[in-house]
């Protein structure tokens, strides 16, 4: 059964191609309903369409996949975006969990982004991460931009500015929040330091990752602590002491 309607947006004639191919060989849920090499085209597309997924190429003549979506009031699609390097959207994709597929496309990469994209629309969530994705890429250097936090049950999305540090917990992360609230997300602490490293976190102790916005004090015993706007205190590793001290210019 075709549950998605797709059309391909991406400025070579030859990515298309193969992309249109692999859906046919390894994905028979999606139908594909048409293809576009430019945003003026993928606009006049999809309003003639209504596609519930596209397959969107970040960087393209005339434009990039952000000013195309920008042009629409109300997002009820789904996407799986596509890109050759770009690390800054990258990041910002895995903070808002958006669907990306690397150039050239993996196969077993496309089928799982697939089969995600079905699952979202079953929760009725895909769309959800687009606005978020939105938002983080115009505010991409910014603490105010928002995480999609994967849950067991669902996701929570959290303001980063909120979140006071993360603990780590074998593959789960407990994330707490300066509302006292706390999350374990379905992610490892590694994860979360590579996403966050440019947005002003810092990764204290092997078990700790911190909000360096939220520490009030530092304390030079032993082990060092360092103490949170929660007053939560932390430990800071020897080997993280001196990096952390820099940090404030110590």
């Amino acid at each position: 059964m075709k549950t998605l309607q797709c059309i391909i947006i991406d400025d070579e004639k030859s990515a298309r191609t193969s992309l249109a191919q692999f859906l046919v060989d390894y994905c028979e849920q999606v139908e594909l309903l048409g293809m576009a090499s430019n945003i003026d085209e993928a606009k006049r597309l999809i309003d003639q369409h209504q596609p519930n997924l596209i397959f969107l190429d970040i960087e393209m003549p005339h434009g990039n996949a952000f000013d195309l979506l920008e042009r629409f009031e109300r997002i009820d699609f789904s996407i799986i975006f596509v890109t050759a390097f770009s690390q800054y959207a990258v990041r910002a994709f895995n903070l808002s969990a958006a669907h990306y597929l690397l150039k050239p496309v993996d196969i077993d990469l496309l089928i799982e982004a697939v089969e995600k994209v079905e699952q979202d629309q079953r929760q009725k969530c895909s769309y959800l991460h687009t606005e978020v994705l939105l938002q983080n890429i115009r505010q991409v250097n910014s603490q105010k931009n928002k995480i999609v936090i994967p849950l067991m049950d669902g996701f929570e999305l959290v303001r980063l500015e909120d979140v006071l540090y993360m603990v780590a917990d074998d593959n789960f992360v407990h994330i707490h929040i300066s509302n006292g609230k706390s999350f374990m997300a379905c992610r490892s602490l590694k994860f979360y330091e590579e996403q966050l490293q440019s947005n002003g976190f810092f990764r204290i102790h092997r078990k700790f990752l911190i909000n360096v916005e939220h520490v009030i004090r530092f304390r030079k015993t032993k082990p060092p602590l360092v103490q949170m706007s929660n007053q939560k205190e932390l430990e800071l590793s020897q080997s993280k002491r001196k990096a952390f001290l820099e940090l404030f210019k110590m």
